[in-house]
């Protein structure tokens, strides 16, 4: 049973046969990693910065916050978020250009809210 799939319909489980299910999840894998590709060690460091201190600060973060938390010119940081941004991959920015929203939390009002293990609570993105 530890690597099995069950598809649940109704009250009824149906084993899926392994070489479907882990042809598709293999897929799935590289086409995720060809789409995040693009992503230098900055990129994550962004993502990571925006994800973890969005809840915390409650309010949309302006690139011109992010700059001395990394320690990056204000100009690679714009241009990161733009690529982040563009790929459609973690982030929005608001008409200012600070992160409004970072998946999975966001400080724009959404009709889903969570709460974290440290306790913050936030709106899912």
């Amino acid at each position: 049973m530890k690597n099995n799939l069950f598809l649940g319909i109704w009250r009824h489980l149906f084993p899926v046969p392994s070489a479907i299910w882990q042809k598709q999840v293999a897929e799935k894998a590289e086409r995720a990693r060809a789409h995040l590709a693009f992503m230098s060690p900055d990129h994550h460091r962004v993502r990571n910065l925006v994800v973890r201190e969005l809840p915390r600060v409650g309010k949309p973060l302006a690139p011109e916050w992010i700059v001395p938390e990394l320690n990056l010119p204000l100009e690679k940081v714009v241009a990161l978020l733009g690529e982040l941004e563009r790929h459609m991959t973690f982030l929005f920015r608001n008409g200012d250009g600070a992160v409004t929203w970072a998946y999975p939390v966001t400080v724009d009002q959404t009709p889903h809210r969570i709460t974290l293990s440290t306790g913050e609570r936030v709106f899912a993105a």
